[in-house]
């Protein structure tokens, strides 16, 4: 799990992550793209994002705004998931991007404090308690499965490609061959299935390894190095237009 409390002026361009997504908007109000189109957040709304879901953000108003967030690994809420619903499994999502409620903004306050605690078995438990209680108010009533959207092979095909390999050298020729087809269909039917062209779509995967790397303790030359980033002051560029912070300080806070 991440936390991440922000105040901030940045309006932050597209961009996804590979983890669930739950805060609270503290003050201010920003609008932003989400997979349900273009919304609105406001002081004490909650706001979520799904892995891989194509976002961004701006602030509404000169003032800026500020939020706290959880970021939670897939697996992690998976098997939340999968004990709220006695087994069930298959794919599921957080299915509203904002929600103005003042009783489950006050059920996220608590959660975000437990989780931010200092660590213990008392704490665990009660972390725990309120993240099952958070997610079953987001997950309304566990009436979540989405149909699995419909994503021609040959896209799909292109998509595991980079997703296993986000530092190959690879170039839309490298696509259309792999997928037997012209670079413009490739280039349409990727951004039709994931919300970015493929270019955009290999940074993102590139800056999630790097943060990867990051988080357990690798130098930021040689993250950016096996990430593929030409060099670190090109990462560090990608890196804060996408996160609102430097390599530098998102090592320094999971230190």
């Amino acid at each position: 799990m991440d936390a991440v409390e922000a105040d901030t002026t940045l309006a932050y361009g597209r961009h996804m992550h590979d983890q669930f997504g739950i805060g609270l908007i503290d003050r201010g109000a920003q609008v932003s793209l989400s997979g349900r189109g273009m919304v609105e957040a406001e002081a004490g709304d909650i706001i979520t994002v799904n892995p891989g879901e194509v976002h961004d953000g701006a602030p509404i108003g000169d003032g800026g705004r500020a939020w706290q967030m959880l970021y939670f690994e897939p697996h992690t809420v998976s098997a939340f998931f999968h004990d709220m619903t006695e087994g069930r499994t298959g794919a599921f999502e957080l299915p509203n991007p904002v929600i103005r409620d003042r009783s489950v903004a006050e059920r996220y306050r608590s959660l975000f404090a437990a989780m931010t605690a200092s660590s213990g078995t008392t704490q665990n438990m009660q972390a725990e308690e309120r993240l099952f209680l958070m997610l079953e108010q987001l997950l309304e009533d566990n009436k979540t499965c989405k149909e699995a959207r419909s994503v021609p092979k040959a896209i799909s095909a292109a998509i595991a490609k980079i997703d296993d390999e986000p530092d190959a050298r690879l170039s839309l020729d490298d696509l259309a061959r792999l997928c037997g087809m012209s670079r413009f269909q490739v280039l349409r039917g990727f951004a039709s299935a994931t919300g970015l062209t493929p270019h955009a779509y290999m940074i993102q995967r590139r800056l999630q390894m790097t943060k990867r790397m990051i988080a357990r303790g690798d130098d930021l030359a040689e993250a950016a190095a096996s990430s593929g980033f030409a060099d670190q002051s090109h990462m560090t560029r990608l890196f804060v237009r996408t996160y609102g912070m430097s390599p530098g300080s998102y090592a320094a806070a999971r230190r």
